[in-house]
């Protein structure tokens, strides 16, 4: 019996510079609806995707047009997988004990599943 944590990546978080155009980019040519935005629709300072993109406004960032700002996990046992992340030489970041800084300086953030929610995105084939 396999008792590794189970997870999922739900979002992948992205510096950019111009907002808006991800989001156009991503609505007209992917379909991915919003799901969430923090500010507003007009002056979006974050803005998550149906389908897995967060994008956060950094307009005055000089290199390339995206970087990656962490990876968004959930987790079907959020304990479970924090104390097996230990073993990693992670380090815990400012924003909370989910938040880890992996050894190459990759940020993960950590998510509560609820119950059956891993189990279910684990089941859908992306290629079927």
């Amino acid at each position: 019996m396999n008792t590794t944590p189970r997870a999922y990546v739900e979002h992948v978080a992205i510096w950019v510079r111009d907002i808006h155009w991800h989001v156009k980019f991503f609505r007209d040519v992917c379909g991915m609806s919003m799901r969430e935005v923090q500010g507003t629709v007009e002056e979006p300072i974050q803005y998550w995707t149906l389908g897995g993109m967060q994008f956060m406004a950094e307009p005055d960032f000089a290199g390339p047009e995206g970087r990656l700002g962490h990876l968004g996990v959930m987790c079907e046992d959020l304990e479970a997988a924090l104390i097996a992340a230990k073993a990693f030489g992670v380090t815990e970041m400012p924003q909370g004990r989910n938040w880890l800084r992996l050894p190459d300086g990759l940020a993960v953030e950590f998510i509560q599943a609820s119950e059956g929610a891993v189990a279910k995105a684990l089941a859908i084939d992306p290629r079927a």
